[in-house]
């Protein structure tokens, strides 16, 4: 194994770099999250957050992510709809220098 591609190492793979240590500022991750239609009531989109976050907060949920690699992150529904938009735009920016069109 070469590099991880976070902006950290991996707990997993304490010896592996990052690709940053090499290309300061790469960073590429994936995640997952929970989205619901858009104009769901206020109070359903805060409930299913609440459960999301004590879900996340489980110290087996997270010791089982943790046997994955994977790091999990609560928060609000306005912090991961930011999270989204930064994202979209970041890897907009990718794909438009690639040049890579749609087939």
């Amino acid at each position: 194994m070469l590099a991880v591609t976070g902006t950290a190492r991996s707990s997993l793979l304490p010896d592996i770099p990052t690709v940053a240590d090499f290309l300061p500022g790469y960073e590429a991750s994936a995640w997952y999250g929970l989205g619901a239609p858009k104009n769901t009531p206020a109070d359903i989109v805060n409930k299913l957050n609440a459960t999301v976050n004590a879900i996340l907060a489980d110290p087996t949920v997270k010791e089982r992510f943790g046997s994955m690699g994977a790091t999990l992150i609560a928060g609000s529904a306005a912090e991961f709809g930011k999270y989204v938009a930064e994202e979209t735009e970041k890897w907009a920016k990718v794909v438009k220098f690639s040049g890579a069109k749609p087939e």
